[in-house]
């Protein structure tokens, strides 16, 4: 559950850290969810993650001396892939130069001496949207985030669904078309990351340009490297029947899933964000539509779909930030 100081004396800012596999964003966040700083460095140059921590101090400092100086920051909250909240690790992450378990949270700590508080990105993304954007207000929702990648974050009773180990909520990863696409990076087949990402888009307009090679599409003018979620979305709004059909069947999968999900937690809604939510209806009603039909009648007409408020490019920084407001289960 989240809370916010009325104490004046108590600092009003967080420093948010959003680490991706090729930049790692930052940001000064007030409270109400205001950005007063922002900035960014390379992830991919580090191997080190001691030079990394080095480097992201040093770009910090002028965001720091911005608002007066480390006594005006409560905290550090950072955002990572593989980020285990209990632990504050970063731990096999298989898009970051460092192997094994990184105690990333306790060097940083120890760097810019202010407590810091680690997560993986989607759960950072959930914490983000229930203080700043369309969860304000519930206690039991999932994130779903959809990038390169599926990533979730569960929230039941207003508390993030962490699991045992840290690692609970990966929902990307559910099977759900038993024997179907090889993930690139697990090695399981046919989970929903596979379907309802971008990567999965794209690989569902390439299989049904083969398997319709006599139909006329606007997609065909790109090669298999050019061709992205995007330009199928591009074309299936100049009337594509072909990456119409694209967004059809990326939503009947993935309202698929949400039914399981649904009836696994209850939630009051799912928000969808990143990316692929651009498409907008041509996404969102096969996706209503699927979850409807998959869900049991108790279920039925009970839970919102609902796109982000938050801003892409800001929404991983705000998440991040948002951990040091975060009352700790």
């Amino acid at each position: 559950m989240l809370s916010t100081s009325s104490n004046p004396l108590q600092p009003q800012y967080a420093l948010g850290i959003d680490i991706g596999g090729t930049n790692t964003k930052f940001g000064i966040v007030n409270t109400r969810g205001d950005i007063f700083y922002r900035g960014a460095i390379s992830t991919r140059k580090h191997e080190d993650v001691e030079a990394f921590i080095d480097d992201l101090y040093e770009a910090t400092l002028p965001a720091i001396a911005s608002i007066g100086g480390p006594s005006e920051i409560l905290g550090i909250g950072v955002g990572a892939p593989n980020g285990n909240y209990y632990k504050g690790t970063v731990e096999y992450a298989p898009n970051l130069g460092w192997k094994g378990v990184v105690p990333l949270a306790e060097m940083m700590s120890k760097k810019f001496g202010l407590p810091t508080s680690l997560t993986n990105d989607a759960n950072a993304a959930a914490v983000g949207e229930m203080m700043y954007g369309a969860a304000r207000g519930m206690r039991n929702f999932i994130m779903i985030t959809l990038g390169t990648g599926v990533g979730s974050g569960i929230v039941v009773n207003g508390q993030l669904v962490y699991g045992s180990d840290g690692f609970a909520g990966e929902l990307g990863h559910n099977i759900i078309v038993p024997g179907g696409r090889l993930h690139w990076g697990t090695g399981a087949r046919g989970s929903l990351e596979t379907y309802a990402s971008a990567t999965g888009i794209k690989l569902t307009a390439l299989e049904l340009l083969e398997q319709r090679p006599d139909a006329q599409s606007l997609m065909r003018e790109f090669s298999a490297d050019a061709l992205d979620s995007s330009k199928v979305y591009d074309c299936a709004m100049q009337g594509d029947a072909l990456a119409k059909q694209v967004f059809e069947k990326t939503g009947e999968i993935l309202g698929l899933a949400l039914a399981n999900f649904v009836m696994f937690s209850s939630p009051e809604a799912i928000i969808l964000f990143g990316g692929p939510t651009k498409a907008g209806d041509l996404l969102l009603n096969p996706v209503r539509q699927s979850m409807e039909a998959n869900l049991i009648p108790i279920f039925k007409g009970k839970v919102k779909l609902l796109f982000s408020l938050l801003s892409e490019s800001d929404a991983a920084i705000l998440g991040a930030s948002a951990l040091v407001w975060e009352t700790k289960p």
